[in-house]
């Protein structure tokens, strides 16, 4: 199974950057893994919030296929402990999909398209981050995950 990240604008601070660099070079030992950064939109400051959360939400559906699994970071998103997102990446790989997707929207979230498109959605916590840090939480959990699957010692309960 591959897992994609799909985000919103690229990520501008540099310590957060080195921070998704090192996990995303850990996760490639476990999975096929890919962030996809779809590109901001232009002059977005003559635009309304929900028209910005529209053209964000059709770049965003354009890379998604009819057969991956969508899962939205969301802030109303169902919240899980590590170990119940280990279960779930572990269920996905049994199914046989091909594609697990994770979106991060942009700083007003998703359009009512994504959402509708949507297979789940998940919160990291019930506090709210910017878009940009919630790239390095959730690589981090991702790979957290990964070694609770293989039973390696990363991870503590």
């Amino acid at each position: 199974m591959q897992v994609k990240l799909l985000t919103i604008g690229k990520t501008n601070t540099r310590y957060l950057q080195d921070g998704i660099t090192l996990y995303e070079q850990r996760l490639r030992h476990y999975l096929p893994y890919q962030m996809q950064i779809v590109s901001d939109l232009k002059s977005s400051k003559n635009l309304s919030t929900e028209q910005q959360n529209e053209r964000e939400g059709q770049k965003l559906l354009a890379q998604v296929s009819d057969h991956d699994y969508l899962m939205l970071l969301d802030e109303r998103g169902c919240m899980w402990r590590s170990r119940q997102f280990a279960d779930f990446l572990q269920q996905q790989m049994l199914t046989g999909r091909k594609t697990l997707v994770f979106a991060i929207g942009g700083a007003y979230g998703f359009s009512p398209a994504v959402y509708a498109r949507a297979n789940a959605q998940l919160a990291l916590s019930a506090m709210t981050f910017s878009h940009q840090m919630i790239r390095l939480l959730f690589v981090e959990q991702l790979y957290r995950a990964l070694t609770i699957l293989r039973g390696e010692p990363y991870h503590h309960e």
